[in-house]
């Protein structure tokens, strides 16, 4: 059977939709960010907190781009570390913006 004949089943739909859910959840979070760094008035660390969010959630929403475009073929290829890497950092990264700017 070649890899074109080959039936993967739901699994590569069932990828896409995670990735797709994990990017909007980024969304939100960055969004939530930018309105907590805004609320009360916009200070200095807010504005460069607001920016490195933003910057996470592009790198993220870029990996996860990729990622989804390269599930549609008939047999795709695994995650490669940097992309892993930059998707788990960007994921970090929004979270640690969050917390900073509750302070």
């Amino acid at each position: 059977m070649t890899a074109e004949e080959r039936d993967p089943g739901l699994q590569p739909e069932r990828t896409r939709l995670a990735w797709r859910r994990t990017t909007l959840s980024c969304t939100v979070a960055a969004l939530l960010a930018g309105k907590q760094a805004l609320h009360g008035g916009a200070s200095g660390a807010g504005i460069v907190a607001l920016a490195l969010s933003a910057l996470a959630w592009l790198g993220f929403l870029w990996v996860a781009n990729r990622r989804v475009q390269a599930m549609g073929g008939a047999r795709p290829r695994p995650l490669e570390a940097p992309g892993a890497v930059t998707a788990a950092a960007c994921t970090i990264a929004l979270a640690v913006f969050a917390a900073a700017m509750l302070f």
